[in-house]
């Protein structure tokens, strides 16, 4: 996965003033765009279109202060049909005109190539299993939230204070397969991971495919397919969060495994009245690279 990342990177390069589309380059190296883009996000610490774009940016800076051409030039030479758009581009990345950095040389924020390198940690020791699953069903409650990388999301928080206190004890009812009990899930993320984007959230249980649904409630429909199972321990939601992290940063890259388009499950096992320590379960999409 390491080697795959730096060959992305390299492409990036080789085709900076053309439109990158990822799905070549991933079938090419072996995996699936949904995969790269996750793992792109999670060890680069950026989405890769953000990254795809501060690196053209950067290379873009360097012809508007050498001042050879024009402005619509390099705004061309660079992908961009006309003056005003290669402009907002570069001023989201440098936060000044082309015109200002012509004349005064800066203020320019240069955005290095990546390069990703492995490092042994073994921070966190990953209690991982395999599972098999045919197809079911998540059933409950569902919102469209955006997307917080650390900490607890007040968005999530409000959803679920909201239902009412016989809401919880009904839906617990309805489980009848694995993972069973009370479950937070994730679905329909950006691929990029980018924090704020929208995803919904169902709060829920899995219900098998025959089992009846009332009319009240969301449903996702989850294929038969292969979930890796972390299990974590410790402060809420941090435990949580640095596991979640560390499936990108250790695990997958160490394993034959690769994400799949699908929802992200966690069941919490244990927890402290005031839910500041929890045992949980993370169930993520999987199939074998």
């Amino acid at each position: 996965m390491i080697a795959a990342l730096n060959r992305l990177v390299d492409l990036v390069e080789e085709h900076l003033t053309e439109e990158f589309d990822v799905s070549g380059p991933a079938r090419a190296l072996g995996t699936t765009e949904y995969h790269l883009r996750r793992m792109f996000s999670s060890l680069a610490g950026m989405p890769l279109s953000e990254y795809v774009r501060r690196r053209r940016m950067t290379v873009a800076a360097a012809d508007v202060v050498r001042g050879e051409d024009d402005l619509l030039s390099i705004a061309v030479r660079h992908g961009y049909g006309s003056t005003e758009a290669f402009g907002r581009a570069f001023r989201a990345v440098h936060g000044a005109n082309p015109g200002d950095v012509r004349r005064d040389g800066g203020p320019l924020r240069t955005q290095p190539q990546v390069r990703f390198r492995l490092t042994v940690e073994g921070s966190l020791p990953m209690d991982t299993r395999i599972v098999d699953r045919p197809a079911f069903r998540l059933v409950g409650h569902a919102a469209r939230v955006p997307l917080i990388h650390q900490g607890v999301n007040p968005h999530i928080q409000q959803h679920i204070t909201a239902l009412p206190p016989q809401e919880h004890p009904r839906l617990k009812a309805l489980s009848d397969t694995d993972p069973g009990g009370l479950l937070q899930v994730c679905d329909d993320l950006d691929p990029d991971g980018t924090e704020g984007s929208e995803l919904t959230y169902l709060h829920g249980v899995a219900v098998s495919r025959d089992t009846p649904i009332p009319e009240d409630l969301d449903a996702i429909e989850v294929p038969a397919g292969r979930w890796a199972v972390f299990r974590t321990a410790g402060p809420h939601p941090q435990a949580l969060q640095d596991t979640w992290a560390a499936t990108a940063t250790e695990w997958f890259p160490a394993n034959p495994w690769r994400l799949r388009p699908g929802p992200s499950m966690v069941a919490i096992l244990e927890r402290a009245d005031d839910f500041s320590t929890a045992t949980c379960e993370l169930w993520l999409p999987v199939e074998p690279t």
